[in-house]
């Protein structure tokens, strides 16, 4: 969800431009800007459909919100076979990876398979 002052500024200045998959929205501004230090360049940003997570953005979309291409991706783009179904990003949530060893995973390794050798210093 959008806070109160990017509310504003898209009520103002902000032209939606499309919408993704998962229901973020896209706009852009109606006009270019003139930053200082910057060429006249329209600003682009998102407004979240529920939480700001940053990975759900799509790679077209990522693109465009990057200035790596002009066009306005489309939303019935064909997907590959090779693509893969978004996976929210689970950092810091009971769902994330935890490797085997670690100590939230009962910190028990595997033995090693006799190929390593410890290293031992000489007095």
């Amino acid at each position: 969800m959008a806070n109160l002052g990017t509310k504003l500024f898209t009520l103002a200045f902000g032209q939606k431009v499309g919408e993704d998959s998962f229901g973020n929205q896209y706009y852009k501004t109606k006009r270019a800007i003139n930053y200082i230090g910057r060429y006249n360049k329209e600003r682009r940003w998102v407004i979240f459909n529920g939480t700001a997570e940053p990975s759900k953005i799509p790679a077209e979309w990522h693109g465009w919100m990057h200035y790596s291409v002009d066009e306005i991706p489309e939303n019935n783009k064909t997907n590959y076979k090779w693509q893969k179904e978004y996976t929210p990003n689970l950092t810091g949530t009971d769902l994330r990876y935890l490797p085997e060893g670690h100590v939230e995973k009962q910190g028990i390794r595997s033995k090693s398979t006799g190929d390593y050798q410890s290293w031992k210093p000489k007095n």
